[in-house]
């Protein structure tokens, strides 16, 4: 095992990394090595292609074999046909790990696919080679200077995502931006042939800068091996797990994008309950889910009070808190008499919900004083607040305040859109450590996520 750490830890520290096969013109091929120079890499990058001598003003080489330094990584982008090739020369060089973006091998559901993909992990391991992918985007690590795609996000964080998808990953990284989520390490997986889901996990786990580990997956090798890492990282830190291939439909499409063999939905949901890892379905809960655990301290209450303009979503909050198995929090007497003195006589409500009526999306000082009254309530572990101006001016004060609170009553702040009204508030809440839902549902259902994670490693529940 500590001879996979330190492997999987080349790979995400390289001091030297050769683009094997990457074009002069655009094509995709390009967008490695654009990747790299975008994000800083500061080691030695060598970029090989036979037709010409430099590429983007780096110096570059026609074969592996002509490089002069060691190389710790290669990327390669060459045609299928022409990987195998290329694979035995960066072993016999010396290379300690690559990443094959090359596709066409098991994924095509043929056994010629199969025996390429077969021999490729042969010819890397007799040379003493770990494989990524093929069929993959391979590696994004802001504090290491790698980069699968330009634009990414040079931030470094503390979130891992192990992904069989590798435009997922890129989603997600133009995404996390918007929501407070900042990485440590990523990786696509693709078609498995060599490293796998389970190498990372243990990997990752056992990660010091790696708090949360967010993973998409399309099928399971070696099943025990698996559940294992999987516990065993679950233990130290939150495994937010979102598997696909579930139904005939997903099994059928998961086959086709990277060859994976889907489980059961009662093995799966097996392996979860053992495990401890956090199940979500679908690519919103698991975004959801990867901003809380990001933002949303452990230690975590069930009260919760909730603060809203529309009346109608003040009930539908109340109703997702419920579902949740979270509750609403009985708000003191005193609670009640001040918010009595703030709110307009009618139209509105002091009990939980908090209902601060229309006139508060126009008069922010309204929601500001509703919501200070319920964060010092001291029966109040959570506050969850549904609103949003109706001007630039107000929705600026909002923020401004609701960030100020949170700051000053130390309590954890879950805000909710309006919708049909701006978005454009999510980026400066998640930036202050204060999650963004698009809807109370999704807001509880994250909450409790987390809660249910906390109890069950502090061993005094189980997850949903």
């Amino acid at each position: 095992m500590q001879e996979l750490m330190e492997q999987l830890d080349s790979f995400f520290n390289p001091r030297s990394v050769a683009v094997v096969g990457v074009p002069r013109g655009m094509k995709t091929g390009r967008l490695f090595l654009m990747a790299l120079m975008d994000m800083g890499y500061g080691g030695k990058l060598y970029p090989v292609n036979p037709e010409t001598a430099e590429i983007d003003g780096i110096k570059a080489y026609p074969n592996v074999s002509a490089i002069p330094g060691e190389v710790d990584l290669a990327i390669i982008l060459v045609p299928h046909q022409d990987a195998l090739k290329v694979v035995r020369e960066c072993a016999e060089k010396g290379v300690r790990g690559a990443v094959l973006f090359t596709a066409g091998y098991k994924e095509t559901g043929t056994r010629e696919g199969e025996r390429l993909e077969r021999e490729l992990v042969s010819v890397a391991k007799a040379g003493g080679m770990r494989l990524i992918g093929p069929n993959c985007m391979g590696l994004y690590c802001p504090r290491s200077g790698l980069s699968f795609f330009p634009g990414l996000s040079k931030e470094p964080g503390s979130v891992g995502i192990i992904s069989h998808s590798g435009s997922l990953t890129n989603i997600l990284g133009r995404m996390a931006s918007q929501k407070g989520i900042r990485f440590s390490k990523v990786v696509s997986l693709g078609n498995e042939s060599d490293l796998h889901s389970a190498d990372f996990l243990s990997y990752m786990g056992k990660d010091p800068e790696t708090g949360t580990i967010g993973v998409y997956l399309e099928g399971i090798k070696d099943g025990p091996y698996f559940r294992a890492a999987l516990r065993d990282a679950s233990e130290r830190k939150p495994v937010i797990l979102w598997k696909l291939g579930m139904t005939q439909e997903g099994r059928r499409a998961a086959t086709s994008h990277t060859g994976a063999l889907a489980s059961s939905n009662e093995v799966w949901e097996g392996v979860i309950r053992q495990a401890g890892a956090v199940p979500v379905r679908g690519l919103e809960q698991w975004v959801d889910a990867l901003m809380g655990f990001s933002l949303i301290p452990s230690s975590l209450g069930d009260r919760v009070a909730i603060i809203s303009g529309p009346g109608g979503l003040a009930v539908s909050a109340a109703e997702a808190c419920g579902r949740a198995g979270l509750r609403l929090a009985e708000l003191s007497k005193e609670t009640r008499a001040g918010l009595k003195e703030v709110l307009p006589p009618t139209g509105t409500s002091v009990s939980n919900p908090v209902d601060v009526g229309l006139t508060a999306s126009m008069d922010m000082r309204i929601y500001i004083q509703a919501v200070r009254l319920a964060a010092e309530d001291t029966g109040v572990d959570v506050v969850v607040v549904v609103g949003i101006g109706l001007t630039p001016d107000a929705n600026k004060l909002y923020t401004e305040s609701m960030i100020q609170l949170h700051r000053e009553c130390g309590k954890p702040f879950l805000m909710v859109n309006i919708p049909g009204f701006a978005r454009d508030l999510a980026q400066e809440f998640c930036r202050a450590g204060i999650p963004f839902f698009e809807s109370a549902e999704r807001a509880m259902f994250t909450l409790a996520l987390i809660r249910g994670y906390h109890l069950w490693r502090g061993g005094r529940g189980r997850l949903q």
